[in-house]
């Protein structure tokens, strides 16, 4: 039988039986539709503070003022100052750039403290006595006392057994051990590592191939945004491969792999209940979907042909929410052509699961719930399948930008610092008015002494014809006060109050005119990691709501449904999204300052140099793989090394520095044959290194010398 998305689960994973006497079911509603639709009204009116505060942070973001912000006859600027974008793209900017670091996921794979299963090092000493092989006459079963008994319940086969991916490799060999090697001949090698880097290589290979980057940057920008970022998966899908034959037929290649995909926060409802996804009992998704997206769900497992086709009868049945209107640039008068599906993954009593005749399986009778997937259209039941996912969990993943210690929805950047927006809004309009006013002067006319009828328009070479005899002056023109400086400077204050509610100051994000400490490289390096300090807690969310559940999950779907056995171990996925975050810069000096500390004599055999090789690596952009060698393979390359280091043998009795023993004419590699012998200061005369000084001279100084040879 297959899951969701076709990939072969057992059969504990069983579905609603589809076919009955010669046809499709028909599901009684009055139980599991009802049961759904009233947790879908529960999360919905639980989240409308939520959703107004999102509204606002989308209007913010947008420079579109909501309808609850009312101007005066007087107010005729209607600026707005769109700080809110700037600042979260530069949040969302930040957040990318430690998720694709490297051009990798801050995802690693590393076995466990004591990893179960598999044996963490094994080594093999080709000089060991005990190793070096036997004539044939030895029994090779040994003799009692000889120093070789196995540990109480130990097996050769055991050992074996625990060599995980090496064991090919490895059982061969005569005289393995467990642990790591303690003499300068041994070499070591580690299975459980192998197997964790393996998992490690094969995850991000399936995170590339599915197009987790461009759903990744979808959940960060609306955790920047909104506060809560939403993915969900791993689902199997069978991606096509573009592929033609030899006569140019177009023969694609189909491969199932774990993908992944991002849920809008608009069309998420959890369990209002729940603080985390740890502690929800259900969630919601609702689908916005049309006819031909409808019709593909027929080609999915387990999703009813006939009930589908039924809805698609009915019409569609879409209904906006209020929100959506506000979200769109335009109202239309128009209905939506959509139909509006519920995918339901929680609990489920066990009684309503079996009242729809879903086979419970024996393991699992003893339960009151279990966990299922129920999709629900139109009042119908589309799907309705237990939760295939090995251990069962609801694969959403919901990482906040700022925790909200007692909502499931977070705090994001737009909403820190929707007051000094409406401030600098307020301020900004304040100036501009006050501008206009102060640009034109006031004009005041005693009409008394003029003559009447006259136009009273103003224009350069204006002339008004006055009154016979009446004195005093008829027109006064009158310049209003400027004070925008003052606005300005209220602006620029609440600019800096902005800085400090987002925790996002502007300098790092391209603010110019830097000026004290700011103006020096590691003065704005000591601001930037200062800076840093709310950026690390941003990361360190997305670290344990959603790089660590993501890692997890396709982890778990390799464990259920790859059957490859060199990635199979006791093995834990770790995000490393704030190691990523560290300056290179800083991070490098910092490793090089350990690594020559670690290079003193009492000290190197406590240091892990090939951990911090690697790391300096990472941290000036390379690919550690690529420019690092591992244990076995620095063993090999330090004895290449060594080859090629060996002193030159010292020359023979009689025959000049630099000359050829085997040479006959003594010429020492020159040039053969030219007849002439070297001048004093030319290459190749003997005087030559004793005048300047040479290593030989020094080293011969207080000797006895012999004749220095002379030209004849």
């Amino acid at each position: 039988m297959e899951n969701e998305d076709g990939i072969m689960i057992e059969d504990e994973a069983i579905a609603v039986e589809d076919i009955v006497e010669g046809g499709e079911q028909d599901y009684d509603a009055e139980g599991i539709i009802p049961f759904i639709m009233s947790k879908y009204k529960k999360s919905e009116d639980f989240r409308q503070n939520d959703e107004q505060r999102w509204l606002k942070a989308y209007k913010n973001y947008r420079g579109l003022y909501g309808s609850d912000v009312q101007f005066t006859e007087a107010e005729k600027s209607r600026v707005f100052i769109k700080v809110t974008k700037t600042k979260t793209l530069a949040a969302y900017g930040q957040i990318v750039e430690v998720l694709f670091a490297g051009n990798k996921f801050p995802l690693t794979v590393e076995p466990t403290e004591l990893p179960e299963g598999v044996v963490e090092d094994v080594n093999f000493d080709p000089k060991k006595p005990d190793n070096i092989k036997q004539e044939p006459d030895v029994s090779p079963y040994g003799f009692s006392g000889d120093g070789k008994d196995l540990p109480a319940g130990a097996t050769e086969k055991s050992l074996m057994d625990s060599l995980g991916p090496l064991s090919e490799k490895l059982k061969d060999i005569e005289g393995l051990e467990q642990g790591a090697g303690k003499t300068p001949t041994a070499i070591t090698f580690s299975p459980a590592m192998v197997a964790a880097k393996k998992m490690q290589k094969k995850i991000h290979d399936q995170l590339q191939e599915s197009g987790a980057n461009k759903h990744l940057r979808n959940t960060a920008f609306e955790m920047s945004l909104f506060g809560t970022g939403v993915m969900k998966g791993p689902f199997a899908v069978d991606k096509e491969y573009p592929n033609w034959g030899d006569e140019g037929e177009y023969d694609p290649a189909f491969k199932t792999i774990p993908q992944v995909s991002h849920v809008s926060v608009w069309n998420f409802y959890p369990d209002p209940d729940a603080n985390n996804m740890d502690e929800a009992t259900y969630v919601i998704e609702r689908h916005k979907m049309s006819r031909s997206q409808l019709r593909a769900l027929k080609k999915r497992p387990h999703f009813r042909n006939t009930v589908i086709d039924e809805c698609i009868a009915m019409g569609e049945s879409y209904e906006k929410q209020y929100w959506e209107d506000d979200l769109s640039d335009y109202s239309s008068s128009y209905g939506v052509d959509r139909f509006e599906v519920l995918e339901y993954w929680g609990m489920v009593d066990i009684e309503l699961l079996k009242e729809h005749s879903i086979d419970i399986p024996k393991s699992l009778e003893a339960f009151d719930e279990l966990q299922a997937n129920v999709w629900v259209c139109n009042g119908k039941v589309l799907r309705m399948v237990l939760n295939p996912f090995k251990p069962m969990k609801i694969p959403y993943m919901a990482a906040p930008y700022e925790l909200n210690p007692y909502s499931f929805f977070g705090v994001g950047l737009a909403e820190n610092m929707d007051d000094t927006q409406t401030l600098m809004n307020g301020f900004m309009r304040m100036a501009v008015d006050n501008a206009v006013l102060s640009g034109n002067l006031l004009i005041e006319v005693d009409e008394t002494n003029l003559v009447p009828g006259q136009d009273l328009s103003v224009y350069p070479g204006k002339v008004f014809r006055r009154q016979g005899g009446a004195p005093g002056q008829a027109i006064f023109g009158t310049k209003f006060p400027n004070v925008s400086n003052e606005n300005l400077q209220l602006f620029d204050k609440a600019r800096q109050l902005a800085d400090e509610s987002s925790g996002l100051p502007s300098f790092s994000h391209g603010q110019t005119g830097v000026s004290g400490v700011g103006r020096t490289a590691s003065g704005i390096s000591m601001l930037m990691s200062a800076a840093s300090g709310n950026v690390k807690t941003v990361i360190k969310n997305i670290d344990d709501y959603l790089l660590r559940p993501l890692g997890e999950g396709f982890f778990q779907f390799n464990m259920q449904f790859d059957f490859d056995p060199e990635i199979k171990g006791d093995l834990e996925v770790k995000a490393r999204g704030t190691e990523s975050l560290m300056a290179n810069e800083v991070r490098s000096q910092r490793l090089m300052s350990f690594l020559q500390v670690a290079a003193q004599p009492t000290l190197a055999p406590f240091a892990k140099f090939q951990y911090v090789i690697r790391e300096i690596a990472k941290s000036m952009d390379l690919d550690p793989d690529k420019v690092t060698n591992n244990m076995d393979e620095a063993a090999v390359q330090a004895e290449l090394m060594k080859a090629f280091q060996q002193p030159a043998p010292p020359p023979q009795q009689g025959v000049p520095a630099g000359a050829n023993p085997n040479d006959p004419t003594g010429a020492g590699g020159g040039t053969i044959g030219t007849g002439q012998a070297p001048l004093p200061n030319e290459q190749g005369f003997s005087g030559n290194e004793q005048q300047q000084g040479s290593p030989q001279q020094t080293e011969n100084a207080g000797q006895p010398q012999g004749p220095v040879g002379t030209v004849q």
